[in-house]
């Protein structure tokens, strides 16, 4: 069993190299699409949200207005506030994912997508946490990936994907920068990681580090009586 964190700034390339790790045979989930499940009507976060941020973030239909909620979080500095609502939630349905993969299959790789694997402990850190389910992330967690990229290439990967026909460029690419700076430097991230993947080229080169990445971590998944996370 290996457990396996992929990470990378916004616009780096994660979810591709996610897509290629899942048809090679890796179990992939990702971080964001746990976050946007436990921010639904009828879920705890839901309703801290809402009694934190009050009913502007709430669209008629009774779902987050998450553009709101981001401008909130983004712009006027309240990130801290809101990731300390939506991150215990989300890790702990990540350790349940993970517990469900490896009771099917033990050999398993289980690679976890997201943006703010470092992001989570450095702000759980800042709030005076020291041994909780942020903190430790990182030690949940066998190996680290890490995609990079430029950062200006960064920014024209999310603006492309945000605003395809560039009605609203500038402000896209404004956005995309302030999300970016409240992210850890690619240099601080892969002093930190198992595996660096550089997306700066095509997707053919990216595809063949990926591939030559897979059967190493096959290799550390079938290892036998290996106990790697700390529980």
């Amino acid at each position: 069993m290996l457990r396996v964190g992929l990470t990378g700034g916004l616009g780096s390339g994660k979810s591709t190299v996610a897509a290629m790790l899942r048809e090679l045979g890796a179990q992939v989930i990702e971080a964001d699409a746990l976050g946007r499940e436990v921010m639904e009507p009828g879920h705890e976060v839901y309703e801290q949200i809402v009694a934190r941020f009050g009913r502007e973030v709430v669209n008629p239909d009774g779902n987050l207005n998450r553009a709101r909620l981001a401008d909130l979080a983004f712009r006027h500095g309240r990130l801290q506030e809101l990731n300390a609502i939506v991150h215990p939630p989300v890790i702990e349905a990540q350790r349940r994912w993970m517990d469900e993969v490896f009771a099917r299959d033990p050999a398993a790789v289980a690679v976890l997508e997201s943006a703010l694997i470092f992001e989570v402990a450095r702000d759980a850190r800042a709030r005076g946490e020291k041994d909780g389910i942020l903190a430790d992330l990182r030690r949940r967690i066998d190996r680290i990936i890490v995609v990079t990229a430029p950062d200006d290439l960064k920014v024209a990967r999310y603006a492309g994907r945000v605003d395809p026909n560039s009605r609203n460029r500038g402000a896209i690419e404004t956005d995309a920068r302030n999300r970016l700076s409240h992210q850890v430097p690619d240099a601080e991230k892969i002093a930190q990681a198992d595996y660096v993947l550089d997306n700066s080229g095509d997707i053919a080169t990216l595809r063949a580090q990926v591939g030559a990445l897979w059967p190493r971590l096959q290799t550390e998944s079938n290892k036998p009586g290996q106990k790697l996370s700390l529980q």
